[in-house]
Order: C-alpha cells, then sequence, then structure tokens
C-alpha cells in the first residue's frame, strides 16, 4: 500500500513498524521434504548435464514444485522437452506422490505423439525412483536418467 502511494519502504523499516503496532505476519510454515539417505546409484546420469539436444522428443527433464494456496500446500509436476524449454505435460495434486508424476508424464506423451526411445531426466526425487514411475518409462520404451544427489 505504501509503495502505491510513491513511499519507499525496505523490509527492515516495515519490520520494526510491526513490532510497534505489535502486528505478526502469517505466512505458510516450511515445507517437509525429507532428505533421502540413500542415492539411487542404479539410475545412472546419462544427460551429464548436456542440455543443448538437436532435436524435439529426444529428451524430457521432469521436476515437482510446491504452491501454497488457499490455506494447503498444492503439488504441480512438470515435464520439459529440453529442445524446445517448453512444459509438455503437467499434473497438480494436494499429494506429491508417484502418481502425480505419472500424470504428468501420461499428458506429455499423448500430447506428442506418443514418442519412443527418448531419454527422461529428474533429480532422486522418490517420485521419479518409485516403482509405478520406472514401470511407466518402460511401458513408454522410455530410459531413465537420473543427477546425482546435490546436481541438478
Amino acid at each position: 500500500m505504501m509503495q502505491e502511494d510513491g513511499e519507499q519502504i525496505g523490509r527492515f523499516k516495515v519490520r520494526g513498524l510491526m513490532r510497534e503496532l505489535a502486528l505478526v505476519s502469517k505466512q505458510p510454515g516450511s515445507h517437509a521434504y525429507k532428505q533421502a539417505t540413500v542415492e539411487l546409484l542404479d539410475i545412472p546420469n546419462i544427460l551429464n548435464r548436456e542440455f543443448d539436444v538437436p532435436a524435439p522428443n529426444q529428451v524430457w527433464c521432469g521436476d515437482i514444485t510446491y504452491i501454497w494456496a488457499q490455506g494447503k500446500w498444492h503439488y504441480l509436476a512438470v515435464v520439459l522437452d529440453l529442445y524446445a524449454r517448453r512444459i509438455v505435460g503437467w499434473a497438480l495434486s494436494n499429494k506429491p506422490d508417484a502418481d502425480l508424476v505419472i500424470k504428468a508424464l501420461d499428458m506429455a506423451y499423448k500430447q506428442r505423439g506418443r514418442p519412443q526411445g527418448l531419454l527422461f531426466h529428474s533429480d532422486q526425487g522418490s517420485q521419479y525412483g518409485s516403482r509405478q514411475f520406472r514401470q511407466r518409462l518402460w511401458r513408454y520404451r522410455m530410459r531413465q536418467s537420473m543427477s546425482r544427489r546435490g546436481n541438478c
């Protein structure tokens, strides 16, 4: 509101004013993802940070992000075609489980004409290492690649 009136104000000033008025901001708590204790070494890092792809439907990447809305966490899984750098599949859910990433993969697979032989790359999230997801990749004739822990 103050910026709309042309006032310049920093976060420390806001904090001080809020303290004077006994106001407390209401923010969502931190998200409680568990840190994996085991690295999935049986899934190689085939992509190995080679992000330049010569044609579409050769390498897809997947990831999950979480969004705070309507008083709870929502999870968005996306599938990105690395050639075009465009989202080719997505799914939204209130649970970050294997079904979420499978729905995003299914959307991409159907919308892109059921391509085969492509590489699917992700981080080591439990959803991407799950049996259900790996079986879906096998059914679609896709190879799986995972970054080593701590890398994108």
